[in-house]
């Protein structure tokens, strides 16, 4: 009896070791399963197949389904993003000819002799004209920019011939309403895209001129370890603190600002960018007194 119940006991350690064995190989194939899977779906190569009802493989056949739903959502973004594309790329198409058209026929008028109230109509057209053209050019930059369909491609790049071309660009501007533009020299390089990050630095300076009646606006410039700063100065109408945190909102525009010519998305726009490439924003005014509005880019 002794030696039946070893033989017995031995039968149970051998079935215990076996059953173990079995399962270590079931959870290993199914972990590996689970891996394959995960590396299908980041490949974009995943696909749905039959699975047996064991404990194991339920788990890895839920794990499929969710795979397979996120497939699909991705796709569904995807395909979304295309029907964004093509709206974006019909409205730029389909509105540069007429707006080109009205600004062109409304220049030829102003050049006419007209009596001094079709001349101010024709003046207005022209305005609204231009103010339309920048409202669209922006709205697609920024729908663009935010739908991943630009891709900004920083580098290293010397700051001075970027920000010397933006001063240049708003001189005749400044000069009209008797304003000193001044950028100073700079050998500092930073990391950034130099078209979008001129975009960026245009809408600031743009601001600038605009709401700044008498003084001037000045670009400097200073390095830091880890970023270059950039600071476009002016002593314009300075805005309220508790503005402050409004004025990078889309479409945001203060009272005192509605005034003056624009629509409040350059600011916004200027953010998005400087973000997107790692840099950021920020703005020290006193109503009265001027602005400063600092901008960071990496190095």
């Amino acid at each position: 009896m002794h030696e039946i119940g070893i033989y017995f006991g031995l039968l149970g350690v051998l079935a215990g070791a076996a059953i173990g064995l079995w399962s270590r190989a079931n959870t290993r194939k199914t972990m590996n399963r689970i891996g394959e899977m995960l590396d299908a779906a980041i490949s974009g190569t995943f696909t749905e197949r039959g699975f047996d009802e064991s404990e194991l493989s339920a788990l890895e056949t839920r794990f499929a389904h969710y795979l397979s739903a996120a497939e699909v959502s991705a796709g569904n973004v995807a395909q979304e993003k295309d029907k964004i594309k093509s709206l974006i790329g019909d409205i730029s198409h389909q509105t540069k000819t007429p707006i080109a058209n009205l600004l062109l026929y409304s220049e030829l008028l102003m050049e006419a002799d007209l009596p001094p109230a079709a001349m101010a109509n024709v003046e207005t057209i022209h305005a609204q004209s231009e103010k339309l053209r920048f409202l669209i050019d922006a709205l697609v930059k920024l729908s663009r920019l935010e739908n991943g369909m630009i891709t900004l491609s920083p580098g290293k790049h010397p700051l001075g011939p970027t920000l010397a071309g933006v001063a240049a660009q708003y001189a005749a501007k400044a000069d009209r309403k008797g304003l000193c533009l001044e950028c100073s020299a700079s050998d500092i390089s930073a990391s950034f895209d130099p078209k979008w990050t001129a975009e960026a630095l245009a809408n600031i300076v743009d601001n600038a001129v605009k709401y700044t009646q008498t003084g001037s606006i000045t670009i400097t410039t200073r390095s830091y370890d880890l970023f270059a700063r950039i600071d476009i100065t002016d002593t314009g109408m300075g805005i309220p603190e508790s503005e402050q945190p409004k004025i990078f909102s889309r479409f945001y525009r203060s009272e005192p600002a509605a005034q003056q010519e624009g629509v409040g998305i350059g600011l916004y726009l200027a953010r998005q960018i400087l973000s997107s490439q790692g840099g950021y924003i920020k703005v020290a005014s006193v109503p009265g007194k001027g602005s400063t509005f600092s901008v960071f880019l990496r190095k």
